[in-house]
């Protein structure tokens, strides 16, 4: 963060010290930027917002742990991303059933479902901010139209609209990828 303009070097090696005005500036310096990646990454707002706070929270009681003040930055994005990935996880876990779990008989159709999904992962990820947060709160997450519109600021029409456009991109980037 120091080389970003969040925060400067001085004011990490304060905190690091001990500072608790220092950390102070910090956490607050270190939130809208860490919110924002998390908003990229996360289904939902409140995820997003949960990831943000668990990362403020590791940074508040681990900062003397960073070894390179330059690390800050990519050691915040680093617990974000994590965060925001076990709360997926756990989103799948909970929507997982015993019984297609059984599915999967063989170690063979085991890793060929993990290959598949990666493979639709990275589509995913692959499209436009806007089209893959619909997509993700309205196919993956099945929340009702109006709410996704909501969420995201924009009209029905329009929600409806980036919901029709990725789902024909990751359609037609599926049916190209091997």
């Amino acid at each position: 963060m120091a080389g970003t303009g969040w925060v400067s070097e001085q004011l990490v090696e304060a905190a690091q010290g001990g500072d608790l005005a220092s950390l102070t500036a910090v956490v607050h310096g270190a939130h809208p930027h860490v919110r924002r990646f998390a908003d990229h990454l996360c289904a939902s707002r409140q995820d997003a917002e949960d990831a943000a706070q668990e990362a403020l929270i590791v940074l508040y009681r681990k900062i003397g742990s960073l070894r390179a003040t330059a690390a800050l930055a990519s050691w915040m994005f680093r617990i974000v991303r994590n965060e925001c990935l076990r709360r997926a996880r756990r989103l799948l876990d909970d929507t997982g059933s015993p019984a297609a779990l059984a599915a999967s008989a063989s170690a063979e159709d085991e890793v060929l479902d993990r290959l598949e999904a990666a493979r639709i992962a990275e589509a995913i990820r692959a499209l436009p901010d806007v089209q893959r947060r619909v997509l993700v709160q309205r196919d993956v997450l099945g929340l009702p139209g109006r709410t996704v519109a909501e969420a995201l600021g924009l009209s029905t029409a329009a929600m409806k609209s980036h919901l029709h456009r990725a789902r024909t991109a990751l359609r037609a980037r599926l049916d190209t990828t091997p």
